[in-house]
């Protein structure tokens, strides 16, 4: 990729994605991952980038903008008070406890197994935002400390291995216990800081002199496709969490969760394609 016409290319669908990753995050309290991670698969491709470390540099790239997304979104949410931080607290141990097992996995899973966590997740999460109801419920309230501990480790863990900042997962796991979205939405925010920092570290660590990285990468971490969309991200985020507190959203999540459905369907057909 050499042509000054891909480059152009490879920045605006960069800059595109992360306008639209900014918005998710403060909308929906999420980092952004689900849909950096496809769109960096993409462009890491039309890169040349060995199909054997793409899906792990688009994974660590993505936990690396969410670092400052989430920052922000945690921020602005703060300052509104809609965060539980007694939640939060409790998940200071747990979540990145949970990110410290992922990284082990991510230093010996192939690209293909990596996509395939990407399908499978992505496709629970898809249906998930097409068919759950703000009505479902399994608990009144949020469980005890020893329930938290354990939900703290899956977020931290599953999430780790998408490149996400445990805000879908988060908000599921708030909303199913009789918490209010915009609660939800405020505290997994502060839930992706947790994520998004230990992640980063882990996938240098997961990556370090691996072959066929591209310039400009430590570990699975490239810092010139995080240079171009942090600044958007950063700058659109605000927007989201403004929204958050005013629009309905249902429309939205019918569009991300069709979203989610079909990079499912893409990566499950790659994981096929061998």
């Amino acid at each position: 990729m050499t042509g000054f016409a891909d480059i152009a290319l490879m920045i605006i669908a960069l800059a595109g994605a992360g306008a639209v990753a900014g918005l998710l995050a403060g909308l929906f309290g999420i980092g952004g991952g689900a849909i950096l991670v496809p769109v960096f698969f993409q462009v890491f491709g039309l890169m040349g980038i060995d199909d054997a470390v793409r899906m792990h540099l688009s994974v660590g790239t993505s936990l690396a903008v969410i670092v400052p997304t989430s920052l922000r979104s945690f921020a602005s949410h703060r300052a509104r008070g809609a965060v539980d931080m007694d939640l939060l607290r409790s998940y200071v141990i747990a979540v990145p406890a949970g990110v410290v097992i992922a990284a082990l996995v991510f230093a010996s899973i192939s690209s293909g197994g990596l996509r395939l966590v990407f399908a499978v997740l992505a496709l629970l999460v898809g249906l998930k935002l097409l068919f759950g109801r703000d009505s479902w419920r399994l608990a009144d309230d949020l469980p005890g400390r020893a329930g938290r501990f354990s939900a703290g480790i899956g977020i931290g863990f599953l999430s780790t291995l998408m490149g996400i900042g445990g805000g879908i997962l988060n908000n599921t796991f708030m909303t199913l216990s009789g918490r209010p979205i915009h609660q939800a939405v405020a505290t997994s925010a502060g839930v992706g800081v947790l994520i998004s920092i230990p992640g980063v570290l882990g996938a240098i660590w997961a990556g370090w002199a691996a072959p066929g990285l591209p310039v400009m990468s430590t570990g699975y971490v490239n810092w010139i496709a995080v240079a171009i969309i942090i600044p958007v991200t950063l700058a659109v985020a605000p927007l989201g969490v403004r929204a958050a507190h005013r629009l309905d959203k249902r429309q939205l999540e019918l569009g991300f969760g069709l979203f989610m459905l079909l990079v499912s369907a893409r990566f499950m057909v790659s994981v096929l394609a061998g």
